[in-house]
């Protein structure tokens, strides 16, 4: 921000709430375990590249000489403080890879920090050195086999039982009551709130919703958002393309007064000369209201407009306003909903995946809106109960792979492309890594940082019981790898599908180019499943399917949220470990993950709407 702003304190000077991560964005849900603070990403880097003059090292060296020729007892007491030093050093690296490298990824970088990089690595030579097509490298072949082994014996007899049901638990306890208001409609008058919401498709979810919170705390009128334009995901789609608009300022507009454009004769102002442009860099994470009632309202008061750029993180989740976050629930879970055309495809998703034979499921009605019962007219007269199927989210696609600095098998060849990619899409990474103070592969693995690959989701499904012949949705844009990189997992559940091989090219030929919608045919097919599965608790699509599940599914939409540490731990031992031992062990780390809680202090609404704020006890 310019001009009038400078008085805004930057994220250096703020001590912001604990944050959720988004894609891709893998900030671990380990939270650091230490009290070591870096305010700015600045800081980090410098902590990471901060290097001993070569005077001191050799005063080190010579006294390092002398204490060895004084005595071998305090060599030893060295030596201890040493290796507890660089215990602690390195376990603090851990906890903090998560969180710090998410921060890092958005920092700029400038042309000298490239110099350093030594990046030769350009986007047109990109596609010749990734190839996405490759034979599938695994350490997991004794335990696959043993997994194919145990579902061609098991295909015949009944799944464990409970293993489709949600855990008697809390959300049973609760409805949704978001849509209930208590308080007057606001004017709007005190300016406009625009938004440019970065990201994905869920990414830029949470940025309208938090928009719209922001827009009521000042008593501003909000433009419809705008989607902004990604060199990642490559799409042009804008909030119609999505959304259905007049139904979103319609069921808003008891709670916040929203137009399609700026009136006329604000339009031909230069909002970043007048210091009107907020970037994400400007505000700090997770920023309570307060801090948009000091530096933001007075801003809008002065200029008549704000322009948010990128703003998914930027609104605490505590302490809110009771109606405020009841506001944010109220849009997420009721104001947005898809188009037509995203409906009518996600109707087709749903019957082929239920064979033509279910009874609209407890979302339908939200996710497609009328096509729900046109699903239910239209179903085969003779259909039996409800078919059940699995939804299976991977975060498997290169950018998530590339930036979580793990190694899954592919020798030196992956982590060429790896680093190539890095170079031109997350360049701080390269800049860090060079300086060799991240810790190994081998570490982030054991410590549950690394997404889970396709093989290692298909033995967890095996573990815990499912089917042979499971029907499972997969969810997830192109896979690192391709279709060899799923085979391990398709030839253990034979019925795995996607999208593209559910809707014919002319039904998907409309969404081809476009992944935010892609993305939202996703969200329909994960979110209605009989069972949901994520390997990433950090993703923004895992998060919201599995809040929108809990927040209309009554407590029967069961949803596995592995604990990637735990499962670390025992794919660890894979070259030794039995499959009956390596069952219980998995079963065991995952059911305790099954369990809903109401929302800790804190943590986003959209994924724990279990609060008196979104949902009202059932009496």
């Amino acid at each position: 921000m310019h001009h009038t702003t400078t008085n805004m304190p930057s994220t250096a000077a703020a001590n912001p709430a604990p944050s959720h991560p988004s894609s891709p964005d893998p900030s671990s849900s380990l939270k650091p375990s230490t009290s070591f603070q870096f305010d700015t990403p600045s800081s980090f880097l410098a902590f990471l590249s901060s290097d001993s003059s070569s005077s001191r090292g050799k005063k080190r060296k010579n006294e390092n000489r002398r204490r060895w020729r004084g005595g071998g007892g305090i060599v030893l007491v060295v030596v201890g403080l040493v290796c507890v030093v660089c215990f602690w050093g390195n376990w603090w690296m851990i906890c903090r890879i998560g969180g710090g490298l998410g921060k890092l990824k958005d920092r700029i970088v400038t042309e000298q920090e490239m110099t350093k990089i030594g990046a030769v690595v350009s986007k047109e030579d990109l596609p010749k050195i990734v190839k996405l097509r490759k034979p599938l490298k695994t350490p997991y072949g004794r335990l696959l086999a043993m997994a194919a082994h145990s579902l061609a014996a098991k295909q015949n007899k009944p799944e464990p039982r409970g293993l489709w049901e949600q855990p008697s638990d809390l959300a049973s306890t609760w409805k949704p009551c978001s849509e209930q208001r208590d308080w007057p409609a606001s004017e709007g008058n005190n300016g406009y709130i625009m938004v440019t919401a970065n990201g994905g498709l869920n990414q830029q979810r949470v940025a309208i919703c938090n928009a719209v919170a922001v827009a009521r705390l000042l008593n501003a009128t909000l433009v419809v958002p705008k989607l902004m334009y990604s060199s990642v995901w490559r799409d042009v789609s804008q909030f119609s393309d999505i959304y259905q608009e007049e139904h979103f300022i319609t069921y808003l507009r008891p709670d916040v007064r929203i137009v399609k454009e700026l009136p006329r004769e604000l339009q031909s102002l230069d909002l970043e000369a007048i210091g009107s442009v907020v970037r994400d860099d400007d505000t700090m994470k997770e920023a309570k209201p307060s801090f948009f009632r000091k530096y933001i309202k007075p801003l809008l008061l002065q200029n008549r407009v704000v322009h948010f750029i990128g703003f998914a993180n930027r609104l605490a989740f505590d302490p809110i306003p009771f109606q405020l976050q009841r506001l944010r629930c109220r849009c997420n879970f009721h104001a947005l909903l898809f188009v037509a055309k995203i409906q009518e495809a996600g109707m087709l998703i749903l019957q082929r995946m239920r064979q033509n034979s279910s009874q609209p499921g407890p979302v339908d009605q939200n996710l497609i809106g009328p096509c729900a019962k046109v699903s239910e007219v239209e179903r085969r007269p003779h259909a039996g109960k409800t078919a059940r199927y699995l939804a299976l989210h991977l975060r498997f696609e290169i950018d998530m792979v590339a930036h979580s600095l793990c190694e899954f098998g592919g020798g030196e060849e992956e982590r060429r492309e790896l680093e190539a990619y890095r170079q031109i899409h997350f360049p701080t990474l390269t800049l860090i890594n060079k300086s060799k103070k991240l810790p190994y592969p081998a570490v982030l693995r054991e410590e549950g940082l690394c997404p889970l690959a396709p093989e290692e989701a298909g033995l967890m499904l095996a573990a815990l019981g499912f089917n042979r012949k499971t029907h499972i949705f997969l969810a997830g844009a192109q896979i690192y790898g391709g279709r060899s990189r799923l085979a391990a997992l398709s030839n253990l559940y034979p019925n795995l599908v996607t999208k593209e091989d559910l809707l014919s090219p002319s039904e998907i030929a409309a969404f081809s180019n476009f992944s935010s919608q892609l993305a939202a045919l996703d969200f329909i097919g994960c979110t209605a499943a009989s069972a949901f599965a994520m390997t990433d608790s950090g993703s923004q699509l895992s998060a919201l399917v599995s809040g929108y599940r809990i927040y209309y599914g009554g407590g029967e939409m069961m949803t596995i949220r592995p604990n990637k540490r735990r499962l670390a731990n025992i794919f660890l031992k894979n070259s030794t470990i039995e499959w009956k031992i390596f069952e219980q062990r998995v079963r065991k780390a995952v059911r305790q993950t099954k369990q809903i809680h109401s929302r800790p202090l804190a943590r986003s609404i959209y994924r724990h709407p279990c609060s008196k704020e979104c949902m009202c006890r059932v009496e």
